[in-house]
């Protein structure tokens, strides 16, 4: 909400969607709202009370889903996509946005993981991910106030994704200029 307050940079048209803590739900959203946006990149936040940073996942799970979602279900195969990969990597260099964000001197820690824990945020993570092809983020936040306020939040969230769009955008230059040749 707060980062809906700052905006992005004015080419960019930001959806702020939220998503409920239902497999369901993510199941018939996630794919919906690639389809009516048609988007660049989405971007997902997730509030996790272990989380003492702002973490970057690097890549969604398939498999290991066990816990019981806000409707008290949980998905008879354990999994989001019966035959999927069993990871799929986001095509956002997260090491890249990590180091640059830091470098901007926030007032924020930024960290990098490989496991977005296996509930809600790794399914809608994993979801997001097998929709788009990898085109997609997740970053995990701690409650606010534990230890950052929600501006230093919306503020680091604004950098992130600014930061994620142009490493994106260099990345599809790259890929465009080779196949130029």
């Amino acid at each position: 909400q707060e980062l809906e307050k700052l905006g992005l940079r004015d080419d960019v048209d930001l959806h702020v969607y939220e998503v409920p803590v239902e497999y369901q739900t993510v199941q018939r959203l996630i794919p919906a709202l690639w389809k009516k946006h048609s988007p660049q990149l989405v971007v997902h936040v997730g509030v996790s009370g272990m989380a003492t940073t702002v973490t970057l996942e690097k890549c969604g799970h398939n498999v290991g889903y066990k816990g019981l979602d806000n409707c008290r279900f949980c998905p008879g195969s354990q999994c989001c996509v019966e035959g999927g990969p069993e990871c799929i990597d986001s095509i956002i260099d997260m090491d890249t946005v990590c180091r640059r964000v830091s470098a901007l001197g926030l007032d924020v820690t930024v960290t990098i993981s490989k496991d977005a824990g296996r509930y809600l945020c790794d399914f809608t993570y994993y979801t997001s991910l097998y929709q788009s092809r990898g085109r997609s983020a997740f970053v995990h936040v701690p409650p606010l106030g534990k230890p950052y306020s929600a501006q230093q939040l919306g503020r680091a969230l604004q950098a992130i994704i600014e930061e994620m769009l142009d490493v994106l955008e260099r990345s599809e230059d790259k890929i465009n200029c080779q196949h130029e040749h």
